[in-house]
């Protein structure tokens, strides 16, 4: 039932982002950073936080770089580390397809509960999220983690 219900949502919310010339793996990287301190993640956070190898984040950072929609940055205080950020036009992206992204999000999955069972719901997967993931959050700040 949870991977029929997964590849459901999944199905539902691709095509907007498909729309806008995303990947899913594009989408969740530009909505990571854009809510971010400093609309930037440490490339190894942005890794743990998406469940992506080192290798992974690399390139999928190096295409969004090449779109122009991300950028990387020195970390000032690590040489080995550096940052993803996101840019001006990557702001620009996420805007087009995130209006559409919510009202998926509202008709094929919130709208369909009552406030009781999404609050329950919600409150079950941070719990799952917290135990299978428990990088998912990294180097977020709590205002910041969902």
């Amino acid at each position: 039932m949870l991977a029929e219900a997964f590849g459901g949502l999944m199905a539902k919310t691709h095509l907007s982002f498909a729309a806008a010339g995303l990947s899913d793996i594009d989408f969740e990287t530009l909505i990571r950073l854009a809510r971010s301190p400093g609309r930037r993640l440490r490339m190894s956070d942005l890794a743990a936080q998406t469940s992506l190898s080192t290798s992974g984040v690399t390139r999928v950072v190096d295409r969004l770089e090449r779109d122009g929609l991300v950028v990387r940055q020195a970390c000032a205080t690590d040489r080995r580390a550096s940052y993803a950020a996101i840019t001006e036009a990557g702001t620009e992206r996420l805007s087009t397809v995130l209006p559409q992204h919510l009202a998926d999000i509202d008709e094929w999955f919130t709208g369909l509960l009552s406030p009781e069972q999404l609050s329950a719901f919600l409150d079950a997967l941070r719990t799952i999220r917290d135990a299978v993931r428990p990088c998912a959050t990294a180097g977020a700040e709590d205002a910041f983690v969902e």
